[in-house]
């Protein structure tokens, strides 16, 4: 038989990246000795460093920046002879990219034009639904080439000196201390999400613990939470490998929905989790998937009263909005 060579694209943001960590897994379990590559940016790649289930991984960044040409990328994509693409993300230059790039079997989602007049094969999400989780919409690309599973659990794998290193840093983190719990409090104007005074009033409330030291995890920090005596600064203008490593070395983080969530989620580091209940920003959409985590919502009154109908307009903040005692009660539930 005929060996799978299979690539599969998501050139997109961190959280996107790592909710595509199931399918590598899933394919090299179906299909043992298939070839498995990924077309990432860059900026995302080392979210699959060290991945068992990866033979390869294609940046596309020069072509995006113009430094080589579309059908010299065509080219070289080309030359690894890939059986299979499935195009997590719909965008019509990479699907026009696959097809000159002599791929047989494409598949995407959606019926867009430009994927029916170059015979790509299509999933549907069905106008979401019944509501699924985004991990889950991309597995069915994997299930229409004959992939058969469940599990949706992302995964971010370290070396075992990377392993080693992590403990190191954990150590150096808690002086000490019993728990290190990061705070995330940005998350690019991606999701629904408590002003910057907010974190500061739960950072200043979790340092008062004397079991817990505060990890800032921002790699801006917002001058509100800078200079807090009790906390630490790990991730400060670091390239994206080094600070999943610090990821890797808290307790739990504290967070909107957004990339280091889900990075810590494939980390297996336990997650406390700001949600909207709409369902373009729904935890059952994007909720962490395989760790231990906590979702924290407004109340049905809150949504009704003081919904901006836009989510990024939304702040959690009012009457049965999300208040700093909700977020500690599922921390407390969560470290036991």
């Amino acid at each position: 038989m005929k060996q799978k060579r299979i690539l599969i694209s998501r050139p997109d943001r961190i959280g996107d990246v790592v909710l595509s960590t199931p399918i590598p897994r899933a394919l090299k379990k179906q299909f043992p000795g298939c070839y498995v590559a990924l077309l990432l940016k860059n900026y995302t790649k080392d979210i699959y460093a060290s991945n068992p289930y990866v033979d390869e991984i294609i940046t596309i960044d020069d072509l995006l920046e113009e430094k080589i040409s579309f059908f010299e990328k065509a080219k070289e994509i080309r030359k690894h002879r890939f059986t299979h693409s499935l195009a997590l993300l719909p965008n019509q230059m990479i699907n026009y990219l696959l097809f000159c790039a002599g791929i047989k079997t494409r598949i995407g989602e959606g019926t867009r034009l430009y994927q029916v007049i170059t015979f790509t094969r299509s999933v549907s999400r069905h106008n979401y639904t019944p509501l699924r989780h985004e991990a889950d919409y991309c597995m069915d690309l994997a299930r229409k080439i004959g992939v058969v599973t469940n599990d949706i659990s992302s995964e971010i794998y370290l070396s075992q000196n990377e392993k080693e290193e992590v403990s190191t840093l954990r150590s150096g983190f808690l002086a000490g201390k019993k728990y290190l719990i990061g705070v995330h409090s940005t998350s690019g104007n991606s999701a629904p999400n408590m002003p910057v005074s907010r974190y500061r009033e739960l950072v200043l409330r979790l340092v008062s613990n004397p079991d817990i030291r505060v990890a800032v995890t921002d790699n801006i920090i917002p001058d509100e939470l800078n200079h807090i005596d009790g906390v630490v600064y790990p991730n400060i203008e670091l390239p994206l490998r080094e600070s999943i490593k610090r990821f890797a070395a808290l307790d739990c983080l504290i967070s909107a929905s957004t990339g280091p969530m889900h990075l810590c989620a494939g980390l297996k580091v336990k997650t406390v989790s700001l949600f909207c209940p709409l369902t373009a920003c729904s935890p059952v959409l994007w909720g962490p998937k395989g760790n231990i985590n906590k979702i924290v919502l407004p109340t049905e009154r809150f949504c009704t009263d003081s919904c901006p109908d836009d989510p990024k307009k939304c702040n959690f903040t009012g009457l049965g909005g999300i208040e700093i005692n909700n977020i500690i009660s599922a921390l407390d539930e969560i470290l036991v």
